[in-house]
């Protein structure tokens, strides 16, 4: 198997994260592992922006329609419940 091709990227940092990141043995490999960490934890619909555009937010008012923000009662995180099912997963009569 060959050797997967690399892509140099640059950018600039301020002067304060140039001084954090000069203690760091490996600043690529940690910067890697940052941005890898930072993707896998974007938001599926704004990628990250913050924001909606007005076409996710109409799709995301249909999903609303039959969904909900509610809190886990375990972990006291928010997170998406289908409206239509009861608590355990059993799907309410229509």
């Amino acid at each position: 198997m060959g050797k997967s091709k690399t892509e140099i990227i640059t950018f600039k940092v301020d002067e304060g994260l140039g001084e954090a990141l000069k203690g760091i043995a490996n600043r690529s490999e940690f910067i890697r592992s940052a941005v890898l960490n930072a993707l896998d934890n974007t938001c599926p619909l704004c990628m990250g922006a913050g924001k909606l555009t007005v076409n996710q937010k109409n799709h995301w008012k249909a999903f609303t329609a039959d969904h909900e923000v509610v809190e886990c009662e375990e972990c006291h995180e928010l997170r998406l419940r289908c409206a239509n099912k009861r608590q355990g997963g059993k799907r309410r009569p229509r």
